[in-house]
Parts: C-alpha cells; sequence; structure tokens
C-alpha cells in the first residue's frame, strides 16, 4: 500500500491512505542504518499487517522533492505564515523572520492576515506592506468566514506548510478549512497577550483531493541560522530587486552613502518596519561573526 505520513510520535507513524484510512507503522530497521528517519509528508509503501487493526510497516520511503529542517518535513509546496491583526498584536519582525527561515529553504511564501474583523484597514495597511514586498497576502477572518474560499484555491492540490505564533487563530482556520480535524483551539490570555500552544506537534491533515495542511507548534521567537549577514538582503526580496543600483558593489544598505535601498525607503517603496527589521537581523547575524 503506497500513502502519506500525517504525524510522528514517539516512534510510530500514522499514513494516510489517501482516502479514508490512517494505519499506525514502525518504520523498518533498515532505515536507521541508512541513516534516514521518515518525515512528516513523506510519501511511503507500508506493508499492512492487519486491515481491522489498521497496522503495518513502513517499507520504503520514496524519493523527496525536498525536506524542511525547521517545521522537519518533507514534500511541501509552499508556507501559509498566519499572523492576527490583534490579539495578538502582530510581530513583524517576527514575521519576517519566518519568512527569511522559509526563503532559505526555497519554499514560496503567502501571509495570511487573521480576525481582519477586529481592524479592517489595519488589516489591509499590514497586507500593503508584504505585497509589495513580493508576497502574495490574504486577509482573512474565522468570525465573519471572510476570505475562506481564496484560500481555498490557494491551497487546493498543495501540501502547504501554515506556521504562525499562538493566539492568531490558526487552529480555528483549520477546523473551518477541515471541520474533521476537530482541532483543540485556544483563547488568548488577556493577562500576558498571546494565545496557549494549543498545537503540540507537526501534523499534515488531508483536506481534499491532494491537498495537506502542515499544522505546526505556535511559536514565540525565531533564530535565523546558517546564514552569512552578507547574504540576507537576498532574502528580502524587495531589497534584493535594487541589487546593484547602490554606488557601492555589495552595500549592505546600512550606513553607506548613494544607497538605493534607503532612497527606497524614505520615498515609501520599501517598508520601514520592514527594512527596520533588516537591519537588526544584519547586526544579529554580524555578531555572531558570519561575516563575508
Amino acid at each position: 500500500m503506497k500513502g502519506k505520513i500525517i504525524k510522528g510520535i514517539a516512534g510510530f507513524y500514522y499514513v494516510h491512505d489517501g482516502h479514508d484510512k490512517v494505519y499506525e507503522c514502525k518504520a523498518k530497521g533498515i532505515f536507521r542504518n541508512q541513516g534516514l528517519k521518515p518525515l512528516v509528508g513523506d510519501d511511503v509503501s507500508v506493508d499492512v499487517l492487519s486491515s481491522e487493526e489498521s497496522l503495518g510497516n513502513i517499507t520504503e520511503i520514496f524519493p523527496r522533492k525536498n525536506s524542511l529542517i525547521r517545521p522537519a518535513s518533507a514534500n511541501v509546496d509552499q508556507a501559509l505564515v498566519i499572523f492576527a491583526v490583534k490579539e495578538p498584536a502582530p510581530n513583524l519582525n517576527l514575521l519576517d523572520r519566518f519568512l527569511v527561515m522559509m526563503g532559505q529553504q526555497g519554499l514560496p511564501c503567502h501571509v495570511c492576515i487573521s480576525k481582519t474583523d477586529l481592524d479592517v484597514g489595519e488589516a489591509e495597511r499590514l497586507a500593503g506592506i508584504y505585497e509589495k514586498a513580493g508576497y502574495p497576502s490574504h486577509l482573512v477572518s474565522t468570525y465573519e468566514k471572510r476570505g475562506l474560499s481564496e484560500l481555498s484555491v490557494l491551497l487546493a492540490g498543495k501540501t502547504t506548510v501554515m506556521a504562525g505564533p499562538s493566539g492568531v487563530g490558526k487552529s480555528s482556520l483549520m477546523n473551518l478549512i477541515n471541520p474533521e480535524a476537530q482541532m483543540e483551539t485556544g483563547t488568548v490570555s488577556a493577562k500576558i497577550g498571546r494565545g496557549r500552544h494549543t498545537t503540540r506537534h507537526t501534523e499534515l491533515f488531508c483536506v481534499g483531493e491532494d491537498t495537506y495542511l502542515l499544522d505546526t507548534p505556535g511559536f514565540s521567537s525565531l533564530e535565523i541560522e546558517g546564514m552569512l549577514c552578507s547574504e540576507l538582503r537576498f532574502y528580502y526580496p524587495e531589497i534584493e530587486a535594487l541589487e546593484g543600483k547602490c554606488r557601492f558593489q555589495g552595500c549592505i544598505h546600512g550606513k553607506e552613502p548613494d544607497c538605493a535601498v534607503k532612497k527606497a525607503v524614505l520615498e515609501g517603496g520599501i517598508s520601514r518596519e520592514r527594512y527596520e527589521n533588516y537591519l537588526q537581523l544584519y547586526e544579529e547575524l554580524k555578531a555572531k561573526k558570519r561575516y563575508k
């Protein structure tokens, strides 16, 4: 039987058969000998031990078209990063970190602004920032059921990783897209201003034919790793677009004169928030002694 791993917990892998059945499986020892660990999203071959009890062994892992380090997963087509317009307040620095991290892994990204019913104007402003930066942006309200049909078209026929901080409505959105998921939802704590961690592991949900959503635990911080500070500018699309237009070759767009990026910021072509986040991330990478 051929299937797809949708969850892995404590050495057990749960394989969806592409229809309506999930098998609990163990991976054969040969994978350990090969240094190969099954990942959520892997297409696999399963030797069914018991159809009634839905038990089996994974006997083959088919070639991956890609694999992500964070979240650990395989065969992902795109990322949908979700942030709320309010409750909790959007942290654009955290959003930019995630976009850079996905860029490192070569994954196309879409930005989803949730809870738009709380402040439509601010939601449109935020979406405008990321549209201008080159990231398709989507406005969603699970309360008003706004933007769901647009998302359904985006997700159809693909495997999409959904990520974002706790409390932004990932689980509520998943429940509307796929009510069978019956995911636990959390309320935002008024005292600390952030959501409870309701998603505890990475799990893949089949929401239609050849359509999967990879839900990930909420995060409150991200550290960019494996990157030289001089490479960061290539992971900001609106900054990369101006490469070669500054006075100095290899301009890092900080204190250099006649910088096309700084000029674009002053003229409104590049978001000041995005630019300031870029400078902060650059200094962090530089402090780690990851020089040219």
